[in-house]
């Protein structure tokens, strides 16, 4: 029985398309080739669907408790806001900006079936404007394909309701599919599909079940020359396996963060990120966008959103130097690290780690280290926490990914400035046991503290704090509390280097005051013979100032 396309339905798509990208999401890893063959789309796709998913979920609960019912407007926009702060990797950003798309139109409809033609529409295009440079035989050729096919289904067919359209969408998207690997000549020399396009198609087979109140059990083929398979689902290609170069060597990393900027701060930023790599994906709109981009400058990728806006949520993926293959080659070992502020995700991922870059009062979930985890692509992984409240997170991320066959050690660092010196004498040529040992040695041997501004009146160690004070925090005890930045940092450097040191490094966060670190710098020269400094760019989400002693 076909149901008519509203909030429910909205709701049930997310489910169904969740379960289905569940199912397929090992097989869309499988036959990830272009444009990195990194082996994840499949799971970006799925980790994208489940932040609409919850968005959904959290917008009918928000009408529930107000005893009212959500709107098809209200549940399409959750579902398109969850994907874009969710999306992962180059595909779920630009199904987040598709999703979008359709939101544009089906906000003002009514759900009717040339609403859902139009919204499909709308989404295609939408997905050709994101892009820096569209390429044929990928997710974008894919949905032009199902926006046809509903063109053609709401013209042709009398009578036609949105289960209609959205069925044959669905099948038009498939049979673009199958096209793929004569559009885009790495699919052709690899024998598949494209990755994101068979995730579209999933999802479209999920909208089409949802409207029409009947399970699809038509199968998709990802192998070029293949008949399709008896299962259903996309089913891997032997020989996938066997020739998966998806093209030369590229960038290093890959760089995803969300942006608060306006539009015309987002136009000079694609002009600027499109000169430092590739695969350069940015959607949304009103204030808040995604952007995702292919560098082998991961700083100057972030600087970038910087100068245009305020990027947080900042995840920065090492692709380990390897070529464009299918399956990314294996590490010996890596290591993954949070980080507060973009400024030490860059200098985290030019060392080679995987870095989990956070904001404050937002910490990571144990599914996220364990996706940072999957993605260092190592035998054995160094995961440094850099807060002592993650410990029992990081603990369980650590558990998770050794059921996976990782060998993961949790070096306990409990500051960001501690994971810097772990990181420092991390030497991967070295035994696991003794790389542990001198990580965990070099973190343990690093005082570190911290200036906050209090945020309320409260007591502390020092005493009473009142809101807008500076309070100095050493080793996460309140040792000073005072009005000026300056003189609080000095007098916590003079407290932490009574007790000798010799090396001292800063921290600066973007609300730090100009010209700090040379008047630090200075006093450690006067006061403190032989003892060097060393400063880093925290980035905004950075407390105003780190400092650690070794």
């Amino acid at each position: 029985m076909p149901y008519p396309l509203d909030a429910a339905a909205v709701r049930s798509w997310c489910g169904l398309a969740l379960e289905a990208l569940g199912r397929e999401r090992e097989r869309i890893d499988a036959i990830n080739v272009y444009p990195v063959a990194d082996g994840d789309t499949g799971t970006n796709l799925y980790l994208t669907l489940e932040s609409a998913a919850r968005a959904v979920e959290a917008a009918f609960d928000g009408h529930t408790s107000a005893g009212t019912a959500p709107r098809l407007a209200d549940a399409i926009g959750a579902m398109a806001h969850g994907a874009l702060i969710g999306a992962r990797g180059n595909s779920g950003t630009i199904v987040a900006q598709l999703l979008r798309g359709m939101t544009e139109v089906l906000a003002a409809g009514d759900g009717s079936a040339d609403a859902l033609r139009q919204a499909l529409r709308r989404a295609a295009a939408s997905t050709y404007e994101a892009v820096a440079h569209p390429v044929e035989g990928t997710v974008l050729t894919v949905a032009t394909a199902a926006a046809d096919a509903a063109e053609r289904a709401a013209a042709g067919v009398a009578g036609a309701g949105a289960a209609e359209v959205a069925r044959a969408a669905h099948e038009g998207s498939r049979t673009a599919l199958q096209a793929t690997p004569g559009q885009l000549a790495v699919l052709g020399r690899a024998g598949v599909v494209d990755a994101g396009g068979c995730g579209l198609v999933a999802l479209l087979g999920a909208l089409a079940d949802a409207l029409s109140g009947e399970v699809s059990a038509t199968p998709v083929a990802v192998r070029a020359d293949a008949p399709l398979p008896e299962a259903a689902g996309c089913e891997v290609a032997g020989r996938a396996a066997e020739d998966g170069r998806g093209g030369p060597e590229g960038p290093a990393f890959e760089v995803i963060y969300l942006l608060e900027a306006g539009d015309a701060a987002v136009a000079r930023l694609r002009t600027r990120l499109d000169g430092l790599g590739d695969s350069l994906v940015v959607v949304g709109g009103d204030g808040l966008w995604n952007v995702h981009v292919h560098v082998d400058d991961a700083g100057a990728a972030v600087e970038a959103g910087i100068e245009a806006g305020r990027p947080y949520r900042v995840r920065i993926t090492h692709f380990g130097g390897v070529t464009r293959a299918k399956e990314p080659a294996m590490t010996a070992r890596a290591v993954v690290a949070v980080v507060p502020g973009p400024g030490l995700a860059g200098l985290c991922a030019e060392a080679g780690a995987t870095p989990v870059a956070v904001r404050p009062g937002e910490p990571p979930a144990s599914g996220e280290l364990v996706q940072a985890i999957r993605q260092a692509h190592a035998r054995e992984v160094m995961l440094l926490p850099n807060d002592a409240d993650l410990r029992h997170t990081a603990a369980a991320a650590a558990e998770q990914a050794r059921t996976e066959g990782v060998r993961v050690a949790l070096i306990p660092t409990r500051s960001a400035v501690q994971g810097i010196a772990a990181l420092a004498v991390h030497e991967p040529g070295r035994s696991f046991d003794e790389d542990v040992v001198a990580m965990t040695a070099a973190a343990g041997a690093t005082r570190y503290a911290e200036l906050a501004v209090a945020e309320r009146q409260s007591w502390t160690m020092a005493g009473v704090c009142q809101a807008g004070d500076v309070l100095g925090l050493i080793d996460g005890d309140v040792v000073v509390i005072g009005s000026d930045l300056t003189r609080i940092a000095t007098a916590v450097l003079d407290r932490m280097l009574s007790a000798g040191g010799e090396m001292v490094t800063l921290v600066l966060g973007a609300d730090a005051p100009d010209g700090l670190a040379e008047r630090l710098e200075r006093h450690v020269r006067a006061r403190h013979l032989a003892v060097d400094t060393v400063v880093y760019e925290g980035g905004q989400h950075a407390a105003p100032l780190l400092i650690g002693v070794e």
